[in-house]
């Protein structure tokens, strides 16, 4: 079963990839992207390659409402979980 650290160090990984001069020690995941210096561009594409790399699709509608990282890793490792759940 997939952990919540895992998914976590999965977005810290796609945000590095995506943000300049970010450093991992840095990233403080009650802060949104934003204020960790990710533009829009690279927030939909740190979601993106994130939920690739999960093999799941979250709606837009429940993205949308995320205002923290911490939101993000935890609604991404629920959907996570309930696929793995399905699978099973």
């Amino acid at each position: 079963m997939l952990t919540r650290d895992e998914v976590l160090n999965m977005v810290k990984r796609h945000l590095m990839d995506n943000v300049e001069d970010l450093d991992e020690e840095a990233i403080d995941p009650s802060k949104s992207m934003k204020e960790l210096g990710a533009n829009s561009l690279d927030v939909v594409e740190v979601v993106s390659c994130t939920m690739r790399d999960l093999k799941v699709k979250v709606p837009r509608a429940e993205l949308a409402q995320l205002t923290t990282m911490n939101g993000l890793v935890d609604l991404l490792h629920q959907y996570a979980c309930q696929k793995q759940a399905a699978q099973a």
